[in-house]
């Protein structure tokens, strides 16, 4: 849920004409994304944990000097369809990982130091009234 979609349901909560019987929709639709966003990072988190394992795996067959210590990482990736298929794609693939690699350095250099002191909020939308 991007942040203006949690302004405007900020913004309709706090309308006094708002229902009881819509607030009980909101909070039903935000239930129902909460629990998708869960089951997607928990699907996440195994695709990589699957993947780290692999990595690993295939590190620690490579320092114990086995036969094929890529076998584990290649399983996983073609477990998931991301093997590269042709030449092209591995020229591809490589200029991709130099370019991420190059955009890390660039980011890791500046990164952009947080102003200290009072951190100022700005009130963006619907004019809202305070309950007394």
């Amino acid at each position: 849920m991007t942040r203006s979609e949690f302004d405007d349901i900020r913004a309709f909560l706090a309308d006094e004409a708002t229902h009881a019987g819509d607030l009980l929709r909101i909070a039903r639709t935000l239930i129902d994304d909460l629990e998708d966003a869960r089951m997607r990072e928990a699907v996440l988190r195994t695709h990589y944990l699957r993947l780290l394992t692999a990595a690993r795996a295939t590190v620690a067959a490579d320092l114990a000097d086995a036969p094929d210590p890529m076998a584990f990482l290649k399983h996983e990736l073609s477990e998931r369809g991301q093997m590269p298929a042709d030449g092209e794609a591995v020229q591809r693939i490589l200029a991709d990982a130099r370019t991420a690699a190059l955009l890390l350095a660039c980011l890791e250099e500046s990164v952009p130091q947080r102003p200290r002191g009072m951190r100022l909020r700005r009130c963006v939308g619907m004019r809202r009234a305070l309950p007394h």
